[in-house]
């Protein structure tokens, strides 16, 4: 085994092993404890490295033949039944690892500077949330692909119930029962496509192996992309089954938030372009339209819901359910061209770029209540002047969720917006309006709490205590992130030369 097959099992058996161990030591270590600090700190720190050493190492590391860097098959003694735990990363999902362990690095660096009660299990919960989001973009086996999304959810209902907001009850029990609905759905639809494809496994590439030699038939594609489309969609909060979103991501504790809205939500993405789009075109050109409206739906619908919000992160939760939109017009977008670089190319860009500014914006706005006290909209106002800084990294965060050039999004709505050029010019207006809705949240969301004249309630928590700037801590968390979506926004080949490479264009 080589050493960066050995550092690629490193990096997804470290969140694990010291998750476990922090749960079981639980309380016997102080909050204050260096220790548990520097076994978490190593827990969400490795896969960072390892995922930024990944993205440098994998093109020369890439099998030809197969398209797929470091495959390591470890034996669990189910091979028998068509089952593996093969891990290994292609252009596809190599962007999504390193999304997982760049929000793992931050939220950890978020959670480390709280201050909770029994702080060794909030982190081990965290760790082993982070490991089940790395393992799941790491595996080639469609089972366990399934497997590692639904044991991450087990740390994140805990974690919600247990550290939540006031409402954190209700919307962990909703989570719980959209999310099975869709599990259970796309389950469906996953052992038709095995049972259907022949391929006698549930191993990605011998499945697109056994479907490129003999397509499934029609009506079984119709069947197996609606089960995906609607399984997945669900857990993805594709309208109209999104409700369960924007409560979850309001209650969760912050770092819950970041890795749940920016990293866990793109598995149901994930599993429909990989699974659906790519395996089953066919059942993706009968679903188009109801995809396309429903892409809509999240785009306009709960873009309007969005501006009404007058809560800093309500509304972000809505706007992390309307940028969903986008994602989905991407993978309809293929069913028009069949150029996948473009369409799913720009798709898989998209969901790297939101997730990295979903979650620096949950973590500034975490900074935001920190200072003044609240989330509301109308109790804050010129922080500016107590906060520039803050201010500036707002702003900057906001930039790149809206899609400005230099920021990451701004390559990937551009390259599903131009895979939609085939539409009707009012179908692609109104698609195009969406981006408008956002920018105007966005700014309207700056302008409210940062800019214009100083409110109230900030003028009061500066008497009782003189509002600082952002901590070293806070700025480390979020400048991960924002140094990740300007890196690949000027530089977008550090995303795009293996995903042609994975989807069949040109490098």
């Amino acid at each position: 085994m080589s050493a960066q097959e050995l550092f690629f099992l490193a990096a997804l058996a470290t969140p694990f092993a010291i998750g476990t161990l922090l749960i079981a030591l639980g309380r016997r270590l102080p909050a204050p404890s260096m220790t548990m600090a520097f076994l978490a700190g190593a827990g969400f720190l490795l896969p960072g490295a390892h995922a930024v050493t990944a993205c440098a190492w994998f093109a020369q590391s890439i099998d030809p033949a197969t398209g797929y860097a470091w495959v390591t098959t470890l034996p669990f003694g189910i091979e028998p039944i068509g089952i593996s735990l093969t891990l290994a990363l292609n252009g596809i999902s190599l962007p999504l690892y390193t999304l997982a362990a760049l929000v793992g690095a931050a939220a950890g660096i978020h959670a480390l500077g709280s201050d909770v009660e029994n702080k060794p299990a909030y982190l081990g919960l965290l760790l082993l949330m982070l490991g089940g989001m790395l393992a799941m973009f790491a595996t080639m086996d469609v089972f366990f692909l399934y497997f590692f999304h639904e044991f991450t959810l087990i740390p994140a209902f805990i974690l919600i119930l247990r550290w939540g907001g006031l409402g954190r009850r209700t919307a962990a029990i909703q989570m719980v029962i959209y999310l099975t609905l869709g599990a259970m759905i796309s389950l469906a639809g996953i052992i038709l496509l095995v049972l259907k494809s022949g391929a006698g496994n549930f191993n990605l590439l011998a499945l697109s192996h056994a479907i490129a030699a003999s397509p499934i038939d029609a009506t079984s594609a119709n069947w197996i992309f609606g089960l995906l489309l609607f399984g997945f969609g669900i857990l993805v909060s594709l309208f109209p089954f999104h409700s369960w979103a924007p409560p979850t991501y309001t209650e969760a504790p912050t770092p819950v938030s970041m890795l749940h809205a920016g990293v866990l939500k793109n598995f149901g993405l994930y599993g429909l372009i990989q699974l659906g789009a790519l395996l089953v075109p066919a059942g993706l050109t009968a679903w188009a339209d109801v995809l396309f409206w429903l892409a809509i739906g999240n785009t306009l619908a709960i873009g309007i819901v969005t501006l009404g919000q007058q809560h800093l992160k309500e509304m972000l939760s809505y706007s992390s359910v309307a940028h969903m939109g986008t994602c989905f017009l991407g993978i309809f977008a293929f069913s028009l061209s069949r150029d996948s670089a473009t369409a799913l190319g720009a798709t898989v860009i998209v969901m790297f770029a939101h997730g990295l500014s979903t979650a620096a914006l949950f973590s500034l706005s975490h900074s935001v209540q920190r200072r003044t006290g609240t989330l509301e909209f109308d109790e804050n106002g010129g922080l500016i002047k107590r906060a520039p800084v803050l201010a500036a990294f707002f702003a900057t965060a906001a930039m790149a969720s809206i899609g400005l050039p230099g920021f990451a999004g701004f390559w990937g709505e551009m390259g599903v917006f131009v895979s939609l050029w085939k539409l009707p010019l009012w179908k692609l207006l109104l698609a195009l309006c969406g981006l408008l809705i956002s920018a105007t949240y966005m700014l309207r969301a700056f302008a409210i709490i940062f800019l214009g004249k100083e409110s109230e309630n900030i003028a009061h928590q500066n008497t009782l205590s003189p509002i600082r700037d952002i901590t070293w801590n806070e700025r480390i968390s979020t400048g991960i992130l924002l140094a990740a979506l300007l890196a690949t926004g000027l530089l977008p080949r550090l995303i795009t030369d293996n995903l042609n490479t994975a989807l069949g264009g040109t490098p």
